[in-house]
């Protein structure tokens, strides 16, 4: 990385802007070989969503504009697969015209890459007009960049998130979609490995909101404001913008942005949180090239491709994974994209019925091993009627009788000395299936304090914080319950 941009310099147009040989499996090829693990797109049905966002609750509203903006986005999890979602609600009045709305969604549904935050399909009834795509867990880069918490985005950071912007925007142009709006920080979000992707949201403009740009008049491109038209050379205005942003941290203004370049005052511009910690030729070349592509003629800035090129070889650290530069523990989002077992997987998608098929196929092999005594007064006394509560809970569970079978269980728990891990895990599942997650949760936490290697206690605690809507905990403890499968593998 390197030293401090005391010394920074460089001529203000292209002519110092290096030429770059870029090999075709760095650009061309890299989105089509790509393999993506996403469904077609299709239509769903509005009920379909409205259990996936508790009836657009908005506890589930993630778009940073909240509830008053004119599209509010939500999160949500389906109920067949458990993917989570993100869902895009238009005011009525936004696309009047259903066929309209559907064939545009249809053409952007056609969109695949992972530099994008994909559009999985759409919903149009009624008044409703829905877009459903891929949801982002780790926020935006308005967030990164001017909200941050524990520490500012690192300089490699930025320069990542800027290449792979440039490759998001050319792969939708290859594809005949070159027009993007109101790109901006908020557009850009960050996946389950924090990798940096652009909101298909943008690529649909609104058929009657009046504008494309809601973003304040000042980052507005300067043609949109004579003809009220975006053009692929807005667009490279827009991710002008979006340079100055990850280069200063802040919000600033295009127009006195390039009067701070204009006046050798550009030192200004870098972000005071780095300290120092970026090159000083990297520096000069993203200020250049924010500077070309906010030039005030559309002619007079850069496409989409000399983009690409120029930021290519700023690129550092490649290897180095995107939640490592941002000092995010790696989530464990899927089971497609992890090596769950089939009860890790069926917890972590909260799919109770594998997961009864799994406990009840397993028995009781897992008590093997468990202290398991019964005390002498149970063995005198007790030890058959306690056998028989256990049974008789035991063919409950089979019958799906859930409600006998967590009484017969109680009794059996409560009835001596008898450990038994497997019937707590039975009586959480039990509970989960009557809607008691918080009840489901304990006996799960209790079958770990008696057996602490035990990766089912951990995969069923892991479906009832899901249910209780704690994520972050869930799937912390869904990397849990894999680590000691793996270990078990091993062995």
């Amino acid at each position: 990385m390197g030293a401090c941009c005391s010394n920074l310099c460089f001529c203000l147009w292209p002519s110092n802007i290096k030429s770059h040989v870029l090999y075709s499996s760095d650009i061309e090829n890299w989105a089509e070989n790509e393999q993506l693990n996403l469904p077609a797109f299709k239509e769903y049905g509005l009920e379909e969503l409205k259990a996936a966002t508790s009836s657009f609750s908005v506890n589930n509203i993630v778009s940073e504009h909240g509830e008053k903006a004119p599209n509010v986005v939500f999160k949500g999890r389906l109920n067949g697969n458990g993917r989570w979602i993100a869902i895009k609600r238009f005011q009525s009045s936004a696309w009047p015209d259903s066929r309209q709305f559907l064939d545009e969604a249809k053409t952007v549904g056609q969109l695949r890459s992972k530099r994008l935050a994909n559009l999985l399909g759409c919903c149009c009834q009624g008044d409703e007009r829905l877009l459903v795509a891929e949801f982002m867990p780790h926020e935006t880069l308005s967030k990164h960049l001017f909200h941050w918490d524990n520490r500012p985005l690192d300089w490699v950071m930025r320069l990542r998130v800027a290449f792979y912007l440039a490759q998001a925007l050319d792969y939708c142009s290859s594809k005949g979609r070159e027009l993007y709006h109101d790109l901006n920080s908020y557009r850009v979000l960050f996946d389950q490995d924090c990798n940096p992707r652009l909101s298909c949201f943008g690529l649909m403009k609104n058929s009657r909101d009046g504008k494309s740009y809601s973003t304040n008049l000042a980052f507005t491109p300067p043609e949109y404001l004579k003809t009220g038209k975006v053009t692929p050379e807005s667009v490279v205005y827009s991710f002008g913008a979006l340079l100055l942003d990850l280069l200063s941290g802040k919000h600033i203004p295009p127009s006195h942005a390039l009067d701070l370049i204009r006046g050798k005052n550009f030192l200004m511009l870098i972000d005071s949180c780095l300290e120092g910690h970026f090159s000083n030729d990297d520096g000069a070349e993203l200020v250049q090239l924010a500077s070309r592509c906010l030039q005030y003629e559309p002619h007079d800035r850069p496409n989409v491709k000399s983009l690409l090129t120029s930021l290519t070889s700023l690129q550092k650290e490649k290897d180095v994974p995107s939640n490592v530069l941002m000092s995010i523990a790696h989530e464990t989002t899927s089971p497609t994209q992890v090596s769950l077992t089939p009860l890790g997987e069926a917890c972590s998608k909260c799919d109770l019925t594998a997961i009864h098929e799994i406990l009840e196929k397993t028995g009781y092999k897992e008590d093997e091993g468990i202290a398991n005594e019964l005390s002498f007064q149970m063995w005198a006394n007790q030890i058959q009627e306690t056998l028989n509560t256990r049974k008789s809970g035991d063919s409950a569970f089979r019958d799906k009788d859930f409600t006998t079978a967590i009484k017969c269980y109680t009794q059996f728990l409560e009835g001596g000395n008898v450990k038994s891990p497997t019937v707590l895990a039975r009586r959480s599942l039990c509970y989960l299936m009557i809607k008691k997650p918080q009840e489901a949760l304990a006996d799960a936490m209790q079958a770990q304090v008696q057996f602490s290697n035990w990766p089912t206690a951990f995969y069923l605690q892991t479906a009832a914080l899901f249910t209780l809507g704690m994520d972050s905990d869930a799937r912390e403890t869904l990397r849990d319950g894999l680590s000691l499968d793996f270990r078990r593998m091993r062995q």
